[in-house]
């Protein structure tokens, strides 16, 4: 059984920005992400990003991506990849 996301990616251009954030985004680099909801995020990744087969809220299966993020004082996030608009790499921590 395939897992769920709240968005999945059928169309090429949506899975090549998660290709390429993939790509660009690294273990232990720190970041600046700025999300689509407007909002901007600065830690450090501990994984590079995942991109798998998920299955929608509709059921369909698209791909999406996940990754995890270390703000600091404890505060790690999972995030979806297609949640991230931009980034801005601040160096390896």
């Amino acid at each position: 059984m395939s897992r769920t996301a709240p968005r999945v990616h059928l169309d090429q251009p949506g899975i090549e920005h998660l290709k390429r954030l993939q790509q660009a985004l690294d273990a232990e680099l720190r970041v600046t992400l700025r999300m689509r909801d407007g909002s901007r995020l600065v830690g450090t990744l501990l994984d590079r990003p995942t991109i798998q087969q998920f299955r929608g809220p509709d059921g369909r299966e698209g791909t999406n991506g996940q990754l995890r993020i270390d703000l600091g004082g404890g505060d790690i996030r999972d995030l979806w990849l297609d949640e991230v608009a931009h980034y801005t790499p601040m160096g390896s921590s």
